[in-house]
């Protein structure tokens, strides 16, 4: 009996719901699934549907998607809800990632809007409609571990990879959810589309984060956050005062052009103190990082955190989704996660995500991650940039 999606019984006998954007991915999705068998109920969150964020090509959950949406569930057959998310969308995700940026943080919060409600809240209602999986279109993968539970790992087509979003996934999390697309490439999800004559076959992939039309961080957060952007210091990791600036969230760390500043060298943001509304920045030099500390981990290894070998346990690291997993060891120190990188890495701030991998390649282990809370340039013997600074500003004094 074919069941894809290793549920018990006959795909008939069990509902899926399925999480529908109006992209092609998850309208493949419900297709393949109603078109196995399965009693498929197609859900679209109502996140944020204001202005111009919803005016434009590829936006996520926007106007024009929710319609899309509602066309492909009709094409298709399937039952259609729209469910209005955006007090919770609000609260959960863009008011903590304007938060983020004014305390001097990279936030991702696709991470942030997957943990709170596309894998909490919408979980939860796929259970109360009676639903033995949630199935959405990410290009990850899952499959039974020898202790019962399903593990996560990274897809077939590892150009689209989001297992890097996902690392928040807790394992309960895992056991109901269901990612079809894992053993697909793109192209061969759009032929699928168009075997189901589906009119959103040739639709464009979403680029930017829903509620920042354009990349334009500042401007949201400027408009969610008055006073936001406070004027400070440039300063130069030798303890110089370069210029002024209008707000460290026009700033990431790692950036080079627009500074603001003219030097003898080439200068890039290597932090930016929230408290003191310092921009700090140096040389490339300055960026390099071998040690990671982390906050809020997920695990979804098989060994405890707590329990992990003395020198560490191999992995690999990754610290930006759009950079390959490197060599790094994962360590438990005084309560506290810690990645050591055996190479080293550039612009990695906090608030970015660190996620652990078992091996390289397709079909490799995720084994969780977690936010980074502050970075190192080596592991734990040599200061920030802006501790130097502050101890030069209180021998001054």
């Amino acid at each position: 009996m074919f069941n894809s999606l290793d549920l018990p019984g006959r795909p008939e006998d069990n509902r899926v719901v399925v999480a529908m954007s109006g992209g092609v991915d998850s309208s493949v999705v419900a297709g393949m699934l109603k078109r196995e068998g399965y009693d498929v109920v197609g859900m679209t969150m109502q996140l944020y549907d204001h202005g111009e964020a919803t005016h434009r090509p590829g936006a996520c959950c926007a106007g024009q998607d929710i319609h899309d949406a509602r066309r492909v569930a009709e094409r298709l057959g399937i039952p259609h809800y729209v469910l209005d998310y955006e007090d919770r969308f609000r609260t959960s995700v863009i008011d903590r990632f304007a938060e983020s940026y004014m305390a001097g943080e990279t936030p991702i919060p696709c991470v942030a809007c997957n943990q709170t409600v596309k894998f909490s809240d919408l979980l939860a209602t796929a259970r109360e409609l009676g639903a033995a999986a949630l199935a959405t279109g990410h290009y990850v993968s899952t499959r039974r571990l020898a202790n019962g539970r399903r593990g996560l790992f990274r897809p077939a087509d590892l150009a689209r990879d989001q297992s890097y979003f996902l690392f928040a996934t807790t394992a309960e999390q895992l056991d109901f959810i269901r990612f079809p697309l894992g053993g697909l490439t793109k192209p061969q999800t759009r032929d699928i589309a168009r075997e189901l004559a589906l009119e959103i076959a040739e639709k464009p992939d979403s680029q930017d984060i829903c509620f920042v039309p354009g990349g334009r961080y500042a401007d949201v957060i400027a408009k969610l956050k008055p006073g936001a952007a406070e004027a400070g210091d440039i300063v130069h990791v030798d303890g110089r005062v370069l210029g002024r600036h209008d707000g460290i969230i026009h700033f990431t760390v790692g950036q080079r052009r627009g500074i603001g500043v003219a030097q003898g060298e080439p200068l890039y943001v290597v932090q930016l103190d929230a408290d003191h509304r310092r921009v700090v920045v140096g040389p490339r030099e300055a960026l390099l990082v071998r040690r990671l500390v982390l906050r809020d981990v997920n695990w979804l290894g098989d060994t405890a955190l707590d329990e992990l070998p003395e020198d560490g346990l191999p992995i690999l690291a990754r610290v930006r989704s759009t950079r390959q997993p490197q060599p790094a060891r994962l360590h438990w120190v005084a309560g506290e996660v810690a990645v050591d990188l055996l190479g080293e890495e550039t612009g990695v701030a906090p608030g970015q995500a660190c996620v652990f991998y078992a091996d390289a390649g397709e079909g490799a282990r995720v084994l969780g991650g977690g936010w980074i809370r502050r970075s190192e340039r080596a592991a734990g013997t040599e200061q920030h940039p802006a501790t130097i600074i502050e101890h030069k500003a209180r021998l001054a004094v």
